[in-house]
């Protein structure tokens, strides 16, 4: 072959090689997201994170909302979603056995099932994204209310719904940690209460727990609808109970301060703009293949860099954002306008 037609094959070669098109990480891909109830602030920021995220990598989400903040009615909204043409359903599951049947259709359907927020159970789903790790959060909840209370003293739980896995995980951590350590000793957890994720019913078992127990020293509320709600009742109210737990700077920014005139202390919660993008890009991987969801599995979630697939407490498979980040006075006020 002479040079003339080797030169002329490689320059075909070239173009056509610069031609081909180069296919974002989402490209085509139609994806599903749920959530456990409309008005929910922090996943509402997650969630517009999520669908930016995908819809930049040339995809599309539909973000769906239950009527309530039950299992029965998200499963309605998973029914609906398996007859269309959905490549993935990201999910914070209302519960975390309830989902199973019909999310294993989803999966016997070619559906790709991711969750973040809060994990069903681990045949429902193939991967969980998990904001912090279960220990970290339980071990900074349990610490503050050590601290808050002085050391010693009544404190209660005000958590979302009796089935929420997150709520659940996060309460049976701290109480593992209690009983696992002499310094926790002198806490006494009075009750847990269940809010629903509602503001009123929030309000009213805040109400309930003041007035069932004369000696409270603290709440602690992992349920930014809760926190919110317990805040406000405690100090509209003049309560000598103070509250931590889990919340939305820009919720709590007038309640957050070390003086009796506040409610809170300080409290927690992570990037929430963060969890829903790394969320996006697990979701796009599973559908795109490269990532099956199993252990050890390793992708890159874009600007936020590599992560690794690890075990979750279940049995099942996660990929941790990072730690739970704390609010305090000194820093709410620059928080509070993010988020």
């Amino acid at each position: 072959m002479n040079k003339k037609v080797i030169s002329a094959l490689l320059c075909g070669t070239m173009i056509l090689g610069a031609a081909s098109p180069v296919f974002a990480a989402g490209e085509g891909q139609k994806i599903a997201l749920v959530g456990k109830s409309a008005g929910n602030a922090f996943f509402e920021i997650a969630a517009a994170s999520f669908q930016e995220t995908v819809e930049a990598e040339g995809g599309e989400v539909e973000v769906v909302y239950p009527e309530t903040a039950t299992a029965d009615a998200q499963i309605k909204v998973l029914d609906n979603l398996i007859s269309q043409d959905f490549d993935a359903i990201c999910i914070a599951a209302n519960d975390v056995n309830a989902l199973q049947a019909k999310l294993e259709e989803a999966m016997d359907a070619g559906i790709k099932v991711s969750s973040f927020d809060s994990a069903p159970n681990k045949d429902s789903r193939q991967v969980f994204i998990n904001q912090a790790g279960t220990q970290a959060v339980g071990q900074a909840l349990i610490d503050a209310v050590l601290d808050i209370t002085g050391g010693e003293g009544q404190f209660a739980i005000l958590s979302a719904t009796s089935q929420a896995a997150n709520q659940n995980a996060w309460i049976e951590a701290m109480q593992t940690i209690m009983e696992g350590d002499e310094k926790y000793s002198g806490l006494e957890l009075v009750e847990v209460a269940y809010g629903d994720d509602e503001p009123q019913k929030s309000t009213d078992q805040t109400a309930a727990l003041i007035q069932n127990y004369p000696d409270l020293k603290v709440i602690c509320a992992p349920t930014t609808v809760g926190i919110a709600a317990a805040a406000k009742y405690l100090q509209d109210n003049e309560a000598t109970c103070k509250l931590t737990g889990l919340g939305l700077p820009s919720e709590m920014l007038e309640y957050t301060g070390d003086d009796d005139a506040h409610s809170c202390p300080y409290f927690y919660l992570w990037d929430m703009q963060g969890l829903g993008k790394l969320s996006a890009y697990a979701t796009m991987a599973l559908v795109s293949g490269d990532i099956t969801g199993a252990l050890d599995e390793t992708f890159t979630a874009g600007d936020l860099g590599e992560y690794t697939i690890t075990e979750a407490d279940d049995g099942g498979t996660e990929i941790v954002l990072g730690e739970p980040l704390q609010f305090t006075p000194e820093n709410i006020e620059e928080y509070a306008e993010l988020y």
